[in-house]
């Protein structure tokens, strides 16, 4: 058991429906397997599954809890701030590759 850093300026979805919820209505909630530390009151890139920027967010609450089925989890709820520029959001996205998630992706 222990609690699991995330990089200050990276909000991944891993779900479609928690993204899609934040971005029609303003307001989301994302969950996590572990327990994690999100930065209440900050603002976050958010990016979709597939490692795209998508958004700016704000971080409003970060509950870790042990489940009723024993395991850990993290939720995290989310205010819009704003969506991303097509070119921002490249940007973004390549930064994010480099540091974050891996290779650069070409093209």
């Amino acid at each position: 058991m222990g609690f699991q850093t995330e990089f200050n300026s990276v909000c991944k979805f891993k779900n479609e429906q928690e993204l899609y919820e934040l971005l029609e209505y303003g307001k989301g909630k994302m969950r996590k397997q572990q327990f994690r530390v999100y930065p209440t009151g900050q603002k976050v890139i958010a990016y979709s599954p597939d490692n795209t920027a998508v958004a700016i967010v704000k971080i409003t609450a970060c509950v870790s809890e042990i489940n009723f089925n024993g395991e850990e989890v993290t939720s995290v709820e989310l205010d819009l701030v704003r969506k991303l520029t097509e070119e921002e959001s490249a940007v973004q996205t390549a930064l994010a590759y480099e540091m974050f998630f891996g290779e650069a992706q070409e093209g």
